[in-house]
């Protein structure tokens, strides 16, 4: 089972279709559930301490989400980065080590707290370059999806 916990909601329409597209393809191979958890609102001049306090709320939010016994994967700026193929590979390797669910998070707009960093098995980066947490959401659909198409040698991967 993939799971995948994104603090806030999906609110441009043509974000959500798409994601919602790449859910229902991943849906063939594996289930699937989306979990959102509410975002904390950020005051306008926000202090560092105001932001530890939010993550530490969503964090929270996210963390209550997740059973002890998920193989948890964290969208990480600083995390790991690999290629589609090696991201397939990774996945594969998960479900025949005898993890029944992997669980992907994506933090919200000011990132994640750090005991979920703690929490996960891995950190995945998946680019360089930074995008809104909405944006990734559908991105990772699309490379979960691409995931599988490669482990089953389907030609949507070229």
């Amino acid at each position: 089972m993939i799971r995948i916990i994104g603090i806030g909601k999906l609110k441009e329409k043509a974000t959500l279709a798409l994601y919602e597209e790449y859910v229902k393809r991943i849906s063939l191979y594996s289930k699937i559930e989306t979990i959102e958890v509410p975002d904390m609102k950020i005051p306008d001049k926000v202090s560092d301490k105001e932001v530890i306090q939010i993550l530490q709320k969503e964090g929270k939010a996210v963390l209550d989400k997740i059973k002890s016994d998920e193989y948890v994967i964290l969208l990480d700026l600083h995390g790991k980065m690999m290629s589609s193929e090696a991201f397939a590979e990774h996945l594969e390797n998960v479900f025949v080590r005898g993890k029944s669910t992997v669980t992907f998070v994506v933090g919200g707009s000011l990132g994640v707290s750090s005991e979920l960093v703690e929490r996960a098995d891995l950190r995945f980066k998946m680019s360089d370059l930074t995008f809104p947490h909405q944006i990734v959401r559908v991105l990772l659909a699309e490379q979960i999806y691409r995931a599988y198409t490669i482990q089953k040698g389907i030609t949507y991967h070229k």
